[in-house]
């Protein structure tokens, strides 16, 4: 039985181990490779199984460098990185740290996006649990067999909607793998208290379904009351397993996402990261960009192109800050227009899902525009009667942010505020180049993936990625920091309030968004602290602290190596 005890005094870790030397070095969280020190190495067992130098960590990092500089390719340097991570996750993590704005794309959007589609052909070493559905008997005995003392955050996926790229199934797995790296590297949050997780229930991806290579369940996805029960035994076994664990549902299709969320919200410490991770990011651009041109929000027309659980989950943050600004409900929904596949989601349109519906518009609202097609207004014909000055994309469409659309939107506000947001870059609905001389440098531009800069008229106009990662490593560190045991979208609204507050906007006009990603250590930390005080105020704490700002910074954890010593068997 492998045993491992982890104390923290001061901010130094200690770790007591019982276990073979050989499985302390094919550990990635225990492993320090040649960092294991002279003592280290007689005390565990393992003098003469490595080589004689011992390194310090700065040497690791920069061999390690050296090697990830001469991969090729974004799937190369993804896979360097993976290899990293599952032979020694404090030089993983120290090294992302240091480079953090070089390995971000590599770590996550937009190669984990190649990654997912590749899934079955680089795999290599397992992290996380698989729960499929042929197993679904055993669910609870699988949970209870995984390998870990105590987990504060899962994040899982069944790989229904995976970025703007579909069903990819059991390739899922890279995104919740991928969110939790997130989780440590900017939230502080302990790689052995992460665990990602793919409930594997099928795929309808038929080229996945016809490859002998396939790693998942090659099996229809399946649905209904099978697949509700099959997440209500998954639910239930982890929160019997780890009761106060907090369950980011992520990348689930647009007919799964919103419902599970609203089963689970009230009863689980639990959100939905693409609905409302999504939306807290976009309300802290949102936030900065209204700062910079010194505007309101009670006083904007908002245009959504992409009605899916993303972009409603948008329309329903938006609406509950423009509340907070004093607007009624039905005031605020005036302000937000949603299309979907059929168009504008408006009271006479036909055959309106449930998200929709929460948004469409009263008929008679629109029956006085010109446009040939009441089923299917489009979305120039919607900029051009509602004259919007935010227009937002989450429909997976690329260029349908098109000139004559944009065009259209600049004649009725100085300075358009357009965040075309589907992943990955060649989903996006416009690229930030064109957007700027369309608009002759007067746009607020922030994409779903990273773009260059901008050149336009001699002037450097840096685009910001409107990143979830600005936000959900925070709010899981703040709700473990204040023991919440629930998330609430008010949340989310603490957590974008911050996030704006260090948008370059503000010294400058011109200037990105938001911040560089070597900021988002102490963004999360702040963060933290906002939804730790929010959870707090709304009395929803098993055990709140009575120092906020030291709880934070007590589950923070920095990629530096731990003391080691063999178990005693008193211990």
């Amino acid at each position: 039985m492998h045993r491992v005890k982890r104390t923290m005094k001061e901010g130094n870790e200690t770790v007591e181990v019982d276990m073979d030397p050989k499985d302390i070095l094919l550990d990635p969280l225990l492993n320090k490779g040649t960092g294991f020190t002279e003592e280290e190495r007689i005390e565990l067992g393992i003098q003469g199984m490595i080589p004689c130098h011992v390194s310090t960590i700065e040497e690791q990092v920069k061999r390690r460098y050296a090697n990830f500089q001469k991969k090729q390719t974004p799937i190369g340097k993804y896979s360097f990185l993976s290899g990293l991570q599952d032979r020694n996750e404090t030089v993983f993590y120290r090294l992302c740290s240091e480079y953090a704005e070089e390995m971000l794309p590599y770590i996550y959007t937009p190669t984990v996006g190649d990654a997912s589609l590749n899934f079955s052909y680089i795999y290599h070493q397992n992290r996380g649990a698989y729960l499929s559905y042929p197993h679904k008997d055993h669910i609870e005995e699988i949970v209870a067999k995984i390998p870990r003392e105590r987990v504060d955050v899962i994040v899982v996926t069944d790989g229904g909607r995976i970025l703007g790229l579909g069903d990819l199934g059991v390739g899922g797995m890279a995104i919740p793998v991928g969110k939790l790296a997130l989780y440590t590297l900017f939230g502080g949050v302990h790689p052995a208290y992460t665990l990602p997780i793919t409930l594997d229930v099928g795929t309808n991806n038929t080229s996945l379904l016809n490859d002998p290579l396939y790693l998942g369940w090659q099996h229809e996805r399946i649905t209904g009351k099978a697949y509700e029960e099959f997440v209500d035994s998954f639910v239930k076994a982890i929160t019997k397993r780890f009761p106060n664990v907090l369950i980011q549902w992520e990348d689930f299709s647009k007919q799964n996402a919103q419902p599970l969320l609203d089963r689970y919200r009230d009863q689980n410490c639990c959100f939905n990261d693409d609905i409302q991770g999504t939306a807290g990011v976009v309300m802290a651009g949102i936030f900065a960009a209204l700062k910079g041109v010194d505007m309101d929000l009670k006083d904007q027309r908002i245009v959504i192109y992409g009605a899916g659980s993303a972009g409603i989950g948008i329309a329903e943050l938006i609406k509950e800050a423009m509340k907070i600004e004093g607007i009624s409900e039905e005031g605020a929904k005036d302000k937000i227009y949603v299309l979907g596949r059929n168009g504008l989601a408006h009271t006479g349109s036909d055959e309106l899902d449930d998200l929709k519906r929460r948004f469409m518009q009263p008929k008679s609202k629109i029956e006085g525009w010109n446009v040939p097609n009441m089923q299917n207004i489009t979305l120039l014909e919607t900029v051009q009667n509602v004259k919007p000055t935010i227009l937002i994309g989450t429909s997976a469409q690329p260029n349908s942010f098109s000139e004559e659309v944009i065009l259209e939107m600049k004649k009725h506000v100085a300075r358009p505020i357009i965040f075309p947001l589907s992943n990955p870059t060649i989903k996006s609905e416009a690229v930030p180049v064109d957007l700027m001389h369309w608009t002759k440098g007067q746009a607020l531009i922030a994409t779903g993936s990273p773009f260059p800069p901008v050149e336009y008229e001699g002037k450097n106009y840096v685009i910001g990625q409107c990143n979830n990662v600005f936000v959900f490593p925070g709010v899981g560190l703040g709700v473990i920091a204040s023991t919440a045991t629930r998330v609430t979208d008010r949340m989310f609204l603490e957590a974008a309030k911050v996030v704006s507050k260090y948008s370059p906007i503000l010294d400058n006009p011109y200037a990105s968004l938001f911040p560089r990603i070597n900021q988002l250590r102490a963004i999360s930390r702040d963060v933290a602290r906002a939804v730790a005080e929010e959870a707090i105020r709304e009395g929803i704490c098993t055990k709140p602290p009575k120092d906020v700002k030291q709880a934070v910074l007590d589950n923070m954890w920095e990629p530096k190596y731990a003391s080691f010593k063999k178990m005693r068997k008193h211990s």
